[in-house]
């Protein structure tokens, strides 16, 4: 019990290589992907989600217990002890189609809706690069909704580096600017892709945007200054997913 309520905190986390997933969902994606050390749960939530938790260890506690291990406002009273997956970049990227890197992302919720995005629009993995948020911590596990169990998410503090890994795997690499040269309507989506993915305040670094095969912007009928970087990948993944099925069909 105290070995877990340690992994609510990022040191902990990166000592044990483990992380906590809360609630049921989380922890039934969790226990199909496999990572599933043990289970503490209330006695309430062991008989509420029994189905959930298959044939882990379970330890029932107290619902103050339950408490100390969560970071929510009110606890589901079920919380998995996971361990933590580590895919490379090398791992990933040989017949890669699509990848969506997010460089510098330290807002969680963001971080795990681009997670969520990759899974949705069928991208092989997403990669977490520059000063990212910790793909394990609590709100971006739970904006994930259960996907980074299901897509391989990359953490890489160097971002040259995944750019030129992703280049040098034949992946055009393009990146979101506003005032990009390439209109998305235009952009030849129909190879392999990576996309690059800014925080909403300062979008990408202009060394960052400069290595990109192309700037590509998304044309804005309205007047709005931006939009944020969910809507934005969400935008970008589809149509590289659409046109990756296009091209599978007039094959």
């Amino acid at each position: 019990m105290v070995a877990a309520a340690k992994l609510l905190r990022l040191a902990g986390r990166r000592r044990a290589g483990r992380f906590l997933a809360e609630g049921p969902n989380l922890v039934e994606a969790a226990t199909r992907a496999g990572v599933v050390t043990e289970v503490f749960a209330t006695e309430a939530a062991v008989a509420r989600h029994a189905d959930v938790i298959g044939g882990a260890t379970v330890h029932v506690v107290t619902e103050r217990a339950a408490k100390a291990l969560s970071d929510t406002v009110t606890p589901t009273g079920l919380v998995a002890v996971c361990e933590t997956p580590t895919p490379t970049l090398p791992g990933v990227l040989p017949g890669a189609a699509l990848i969506a890197v997010a460089v510098g992302v330290s807002e969680p919720g963001n971080a795990g809706t681009l997670i969520r995005l990759g899974h949705a629009m069928g991208a092989d993995a997403v990669v977490l690069a520059g000063h990212s948020v910790d793909p394990y911590n609590g709100k971006c596990l739970r904006a994930s909704t259960g996907s980074i169990f299901a897509v391989p998410v990359v953490v890489e503090p160097d971002t040259e580096a995944v750019i030129a890994a992703v280049q040098g795997a034949g992946l055009q690499v393009l990146a979101t600017a506003l005032d990009g040269e390439v209109d998305l309507a235009q952009a030849d989506l129909a190879g392999p892709t990576a996309w690059l993915f800014g925080p909403e305040a300062h979008g990408l670094p202009a060394e960052v945007a400069g290595a990109a095969d192309h700037r590509v912007r998304i044309e804005m009928p309205g007047d709005a200054e931006s939009l944020n970087v969910g809507a934005a990948a969400a935008i970008c993944l589809y149509q590289s997913a659409r046109a990756h099925a296009a091209g599978r069909t007039s094959r």
